[in-house]
C-alpha cells in the first residue's frame, strides 16, 4: 500500500451549514456540484463533508449507541478496483479488521472499510469519476 491519506471525511449533521462554514474558513469553493456531498482541495488531502447518518451506512455502521461510529473516516483512493480488495486484505492481514469489504458503490465505483487496531475507520475506494489518486 502506497503511504497517504487521499481524504479525511467528516461526519456532519447539517451538511449546508458545514458546506458554507468550510467554504468560508478555507476561502475556496467546493470541488463539485453535487448534493449530498461537499469537496474541498487541500494541497494533496481533500476534506469531504457527507451526512453522518449516511456515512455510518456507508461504512455498514450504526450511528450513535455502542455501534461505534467515529463520525468520520479516513480514505485511501487506489487506482482500480482490484487494488481496493487487495488493500483491505493487506490491512487485515497487518491486524486490521474488516468492516464492510469491498463492493460495488451506488455511485458508480468501488469500496469496502477496515478499522485499524485503535478502530479508526478508513474507506479504501476506488472511483472512476474522481482521478485525483
Amino acid at each position: 500500500m502506497e503511504s497517504r491519506i487521499s481524504f479525511v471525511t467528516l461526519g456532519v449533521s447539517d451538511l449546508e451549514a458545514s458546506r458554507e462554514f468550510y467554504r468560508r474558513l478555507l476561502d475556496k469553493d467546493q470541488l463539485n456540484d453535487e448534493a449530498g456531498v461537499a469537496f474541498f482541495e487541500m494541497g494533496r488531502t481533500w476534506l469531504a463533508l457527507y451526512p453522518r447518518g449516511e456515512l455510518a451506512a456507508d461504512a455498514g455502521m450504526q450511528d450513535g449507541g455502542s455501534g461505534g461510529f467515529p463520525g468520520f473516516a479516513l480514505a485511501h483512493n487506489v487506482r482500480t478496483a482490484e487494488e481496493v480488495d487487495a488493500v483491505l486484505e493487506e490491512a487485515e492481514r497487518a491486524g486490521g479488521r474488516i468492516v464492510k469489504p469491498g463492493a460495488k458503490a451506488f455511485w458508480g465505483g468501488y469500496t469496502g472499510y477496515f478499522a485499524d487496531p485503535d478502530g479508526f475507520l478508513w474507506e479504501v475506494a476506488w472511483n472512476p469519476n474522481f482521478p485525483h489518486v
